[in-house]
């Protein structure tokens, strides 16, 4: 009896050794592959924009091609002033108090010469447009307008106008035409920088889906989400 529960105790043992050596010489498992990286975040529009917004193209020398571009002295002197009212309007917050009453002393001063001006332009597009002109003359200005009032830049539209307001103090009446083209190209700067920076955006985002595809997910989860800002 003893006997035998040795042999099986010796059974045991030189099968545990046996299982121990096997899996000795088994072959270690590879290591799991490592989660792949999270994808970054979908490229978002500077500023708040809307992802689908139709901005002025680039000319061959890279300046764009806005409302303001081409126009004559007189066309500049209009913009620059449909670019004082619209900030006039728009610009309420404490820091730009100012932009509203130099406004008003821009149209004092300039009066007599805003108003040849305007004069000078009905004759123009009269000549151009026929019995038309009001209704082409009106069309241009709803453009000026919704250019300078596109809202992702106001802002800093805004800065530049309470910009404007101290380089017109210097303008006399007889100077406004002549210095209409350099003052409204100076405005037209924070436009031109936002649409800059609206076309890099879009090189980022055809690279971005390039890459992850249209319809990938974010770093936050969702597929057209956009860091909190």
């Amino acid at each position: 009896m003893k006997q035998s529960s040795n042999r099986r105790f010796l059974l045991s043992a030189l099968t545990m050794m046996a299982v121990s050596v096997l899996a000795a010489c088994a072959p270690t498992p590879p290591p799991a592959p490592p989660a792949p990286p999270p994808v970054p975040y979908r490229p978002y529009p500077p500023m708040g924009a809307a992802p689908n917004l139709t901005i002025p193209p680039a000319a061959a020398d890279g300046t764009r091609l806005t409302i303001n571009r081409g126009v004559s002295s007189k066309q500049a002197a209009w913009n620059l002033r449909s670019a004082y009212n619209v900030a006039a309007l728009n610009c309420q917050k404490s820091r730009h108090a100012a932009i509203l009453a130099e406004y008003s002393a821009f149209l004092k001063t300039h009066r007599s010469a805003l108003t040849s001006i305007n004069k000078s332009l009905d004759g123009e597009y009269k000549a151009r447009h026929g019995r038309n002109y009001i209704r082409e003359r009106e069309a241009f200005q709803t453009q000026v307008y919704n250019y300078f009032a596109l809202p992702p830049v106001m802002p800093s539209f805004c800065d530049a106008t309470l910009s404007l307001g101290q380089d017109l103090r210097s303008v006399s009446p007889g100077q406004l035409e002549s210095q209409a083209p350099s003052l409204l190209a100076k405005v037209d700067t924070v436009f031109n920088a936002f649409f800059d920076q609206y076309d890099q955006y879009r090189r980022d985002l055809a690279n971005w889906e390039a890459r992850y595809g249209s319809g990938a997910s974010n770093a936050g989860g969702s597929s057209a989400g956009s860091p909190s800002q």
